[in-house]
């Protein structure tokens, strides 16, 4: 574990030290949501409110709304905040995108909010379409940066094939990409949108790409749901590619993105064939649950849950497609890949397919290619993505 340091401060900590001078007599939109706090708990939201030299005119809502209480895929719709009597424009309604009222009488966005560190995870694409929108309007944006939780230096998984792009992915970059949003933004910013915004980044103070959310010593406060704890964020990059199957992936259970099951799989026995391949950093425990929500509510899903063991050699994108691979070899006649159109996403091409961003993987999973030569094939393209991303970081 990389050492911790007490001069860490996330973007929001160091613009308040500067008295909020890049926001000094400006009129102010805010994206957030709960995730976005200070080492004292409090939220930048009542933050800014609360400062007078801050004028904050806005907010805008992303997935899960301006509360982060709503499930996932769910329809937001814009309302008024009962505290300020503020706009609450929501990015994940009608809308994805700001619309020219939504920016009307605002000099500047400011975006402070945590992202997981994965591509499907929709934060970071609604901050692009305030790029976008922001480029197109003449209006500033200001993201105060917080660490990426999975560190700096992981990069892993396909390079989305923009032919997939969608709402869980819209440029192409891996997987686990290892950027903070900041970083991530600069990137997008400068190489994808048409009309690059004028983009300030508050960096976060004592972070380094070898530190993960642990090493920061700051408590994680869930930005969505499904992520109420770090050991669901660290095997997300892979178990969140069961919601492109008909398995449950444990929302609607106190485990979401830490199990897999079905009412007809046999929990035993997949523990034990995963845990015979003997993949490093996890064991697998036979599990029974019951979804309240999603996927097999209502009904007794057989399956697995797991547990982290430990950090080295954990690579949950090939640990999740081996179990995924594991489970249809063991049920290939109920497992399903997630019927197009279901379960709240895009019609067409299939749901995984989106997720992964390669159309060859379902086919070379159906063909029994070994998951470890599947992944292989994808270093060389994660080894020109760090190429790439290196004019944009910001820490070392």
């Amino acid at each position: 574990m990389a050492d911790t340091t007490d001069a860490f401060a996330t973007g929001l900590e160091v613009l308040r030290e500067s008295g909020f001078a890049a926001l000094r007599g400006k009129h102010v939109g805010l994206l957030t949501n709960p995730s976005a706090v200070d080492a004292r708990l409090e939220s930048t939201y009542h933050i800014l409110i609360g400062d007078e030299r801050v004028r904050l005119a806005g907010l805008l809502a992303p997935e899960h709304g301006f509360a982060g209480a709503a499930p996932d895929a769910e329809h937001i719709a814009s309302s008024t905040d009962r505290h300020t009597g503020l706009p609450v424009h929501s990015l994940y309604g009608d809308v994805r995108r700001p619309t020219a009222a939504m920016l009307d009488g605002l000099d500047t966005v400011v975006c402070d909010i945590q992202d997981a560190g994965v591509r499907y995870y929709t934060f970071a694409w609604t901050v692009t379409h305030i790029l976008e929108a922001c480029g197109e309007a003449g209006v500033e944006v200001v993201i105060l940066d917080r660490p990426n939780p999975l560190g700096g230096n992981r990069v892993e998984g396909p390079i989305l094939d923009r032919a997939l792009a969608s709402f869980v992915g819209r440029a192409p970059i891996p997987v686990v990409h290892g950027l903070t949003l900041g970083e991530l933004a600069r990137l997008y910013n400068a190489l994808w949108n048409p009309t690059p915004a004028e983009l300030t980044v508050v960096p976060c103070r004592g972070w380094h790409r070898a530190m993960t959310w642990a090493d920061t010593g700051r408590a994680w406060v869930p930005p969505s749901p499904n992520l109420p704890q770090l050991s669901g964020v660290r095997q997300y990059p892979g178990s969140c590619l069961i919601e492109g199957t008909a398995l449950s992936e444990g929302r609607g259970t106190p485990l979401p993105f830490e199990v897999v099951g079905a009412p007809w799989l046999d929990g035993q026995a997949l523990a034990d064939h995963l845990n015979d391949q003997a993949w490093p950093g996890v064991r697998f425990r036979p599990h029974v649950f019951r979804p309240s929500a999603s996927k097999w509510q209502g009904q007794d899903c057989g399956g697995v849950q797991a547990h982290l063991t430990g950090s080295e050699g954990w690579r949950p994108i090939h640990t999740w497609l081996a179990l995924i691979a594991a489970i249809r070899e063991q049920r290939p006649d109920r497992f399903q890949w997630l019927p197009t159109g279901q379960g709240g996403v895009e019609p067409s091409p299939q749901h995984f397919d989106r997720l992964i961003g390669d159309a060859r993987v379902r086919g070379q999973i159906e063909r029994g290619v070994p998951v470890s030569r599947i992944c292989a094939s994808w270093d060389e393209d994660c080894d020109r993505f760090r190429e790439v991303r290196q004019p944009y970081l910001l820490y070392g």
